[in-house]
């Protein structure tokens, strides 16, 4: 199975009804998709767990909820989401945790779906069990020796005897069960078990890396220990050197893998004279006969022991202050993206309107409007047979006289002679526009027409009303207005029988219907220019 199945997408919806952003993210890095927990939803639910507001039982709740799911990889996928948290969140998720009785209750979990799952159910259950150990040691000790302090002033240099004979056990049975894992290099086949790995394997260089300071305190103070302090701390040492073995193997498995070999620490057991003095020190406090060894000699040899034990917690250290510098280099990185962000933010570089700025200027190249009121500086349209409108304010003007081809309208021309009345009246109706004086000159000096894409029916409908086109008088069977439409044209005993202004501006025409209707309330609107009539009959 592979992407995110139907299930997934409905719970997911579910929790975006509910508003509950908590449990949308657990569900969306717990899906079906064979793959770890997506980073973007571990780092949410990273910041979660540092939000005062955020209630943490919930959120580990969520977590245990998605524990209880038949499929291997919703289960493997909390757990690792949940390791995540208690290595990376804040310490109060895992305070929350060791608080708990108990944690995950998967030892007898089996996926019998198929092969695969028959295999990471085993992973599954060994899994459970060291974060249930995690849990636990963090409950002993009130702390996470993945996080402990270390160094010669560390935590484990530094702590007393009685307390570190009762807290080096509690590291060994962590790393028992984390070893435990026991997985093999052709075992790691899919981004689910690969996930769970990686952060296993840094936890047990940490973990090691606080067992083996631990083991050197220890050392250090053997020789002055009491018999029964001597027989524990042998046999605390017995033990260490078999996880020795067992860690170099874990670390194998994570070179096969792939992991940089400069990630992974040099191991340098200590000498086995060491061991040979240890015993014969703990025998001759029982009252045995033991071959006599100076205190020289002791020294030297604890002292090889020590040495080769501090080589290996540098090793050790190292790795870990490399994966740190890494970690610090990423949220650099991504503290200085998100403060580029802001920047922009304040200072946007685009401006939603359609401005466009070539070699430093500014310039606007808007559309015509043509029922907006033009100013008085703007030549006006000019509504008549084969108009042209005047250019915008930031075109020269190139003509100030009417723009009328008579012929063309009249017969005169020949090519109008072969059209009929619907085709002249066709041509009344186009009104054109020019853009500039000189785009697209014809040979005549003549500029071609462009459409206008806009509907002037209610204007034209008033033009060639008026026009008196052959005997002066407008065909009545011609109606240019839509049924019940009101045109207010001029005073109250206003004629169609003359012709009007050629030139059309609406805040002029306003105004001078206004004004002349106060000074002359009866009489008709005077027109400022008519069309000459010609001398033989229209064709129309």
């Amino acid at each position: 199975m592979s992407g995110q199945s139907i299930t997934d997408r409905i719970t997911a919806a579910q929790h975006s009804v509910t508003g509950s952003a908590i449990s949308k993210t657990v569900c969306k890095a717990t899906t079906h998709e064979i793959m770890g927990p997506k980073k973007k939803h571990l780092d949410y639910l990273i910041q979660c767990t540092n939000e005062m507001n955020v209630n943490i039982p919930q959120l580990a709740d969520t977590l245990f909820e998605r524990t209880t799911n038949t499929s291997w990889v919703v289960v493997f996928k909390s757990l690792t989401a949940t390791h995540h948290l208690m290595v990376y969140g804040n310490e109060r998720f895992i305070q929350y945790l060791a608080s708990r009785n108990t944690l995950f209750n998967l030892s007898n979990f089996l996926d019998k779906s198929g092969l695969q799952g028959y295999d990471m159910s085993t992973f599954i259950r060994r899994y459970s069990r060291y974060l249930n150990e995690k849990a636990v040691s963090y409950r002993q000790v009130a702390f996470d020796f993945t996080k402990v302090k270390r160094g010669s002033d560390g935590l484990m240099r530094t702590m007393n005897t009685e307390k570190l004979l009762k807290t080096i056990p509690i590291i060994q049975s962590q790393m028992d069960v984390l070893l435990d894992f026991n997985v093999n290099a052709n075992e790691l086949t899919n981004g689910v078990i690969n996930a769970a790995f990686m952060l296993l394997f840094k936890d047990a260089i940490r973990l090691f890396a606080a067992y083996n300071e631990g083991i050197i305190n220890l050392l250090e103070k053997y020789f002055d220990m009491k018999k029964v302090q001597c027989k524990d701390g042998l046999d605390i040492y017995k033990k260490f050197l078999t996880r020795m073995t067992r860690i170099s193997e874990f670390l194998k498995v994570a070179e096969q893998v792939g992991i940089d070999r400069g990630d992974i620490p040099d191991l340098s057991q200590a000498p086995s004279s060491l061991l040979d003095a240890l015993e014969q020190h703990l025998a001759s406090l029982e009252g045995k006969k033991v071959k006599d060894s100076t205190a020289a000699s002791r020294a030297s040899t604890l002292s090889n022991a020590v040495s080769s034990l501090a080589n290996t917690g540098i090793s050790f250290t190292k790795v870990d202050e490399r994966e740190k510098q890494a970690a610090l280099e990423e949220e650099q990185a991504r503290l200085k993206a998100l403060k580029r962000l802001k920047e922009l933010q304040k200072n946007p570089t685009t401006d939603s309107s359609p401005v466009s700025t070539v070699g430093g200027t500014i310039s606007s190249a808007p559309a015509i409007d043509l029922f907006s009121t033009p100013s008085s500086t703007n030549s006006s349209l000019l509504f008549s047979p084969g108009f042209t409108a005047s250019p915008t304010p930031h075109q020269p003007q190139n003509s100030r006289g009417l723009n009328v081809d008579f012929d063309s309208v009249f017969g005169n021309n020949a090519n109008a002679n072969n059209l009929d009345s619907t085709d002249v009246l066709g041509g009344i109706l186009k009104p054109t526009v020019t853009s500039s004086p000189n785009q697209g000159m014809t040979q005549n000096g003549q500029q071609p027409n462009k459409l206008v894409s806009n509907d002037l029916d209610s204007s034209l409908a008033n033009l060639v009303g008026n026009l008196g086109i052959g005997n002066g008088t407008a065909k009545n069977d011609l109606h240019w207005s839509q049924p019940g439409e009101k045109k207010l044209t001029g005073g109250t005993n206003w004629q169609p029988k003359t012709a009007p202004s050629t030139t059309w501006n609406p805040a002029t025409m306003v105004g001078l219907s206004l004004n002349y209707a106060q000074k002359n309330p009866l009489g008709p609107i005077p027109s400022t220019q008519q069309y000459p009539q010609p001398n033989r009959k229209s064709d129309i």
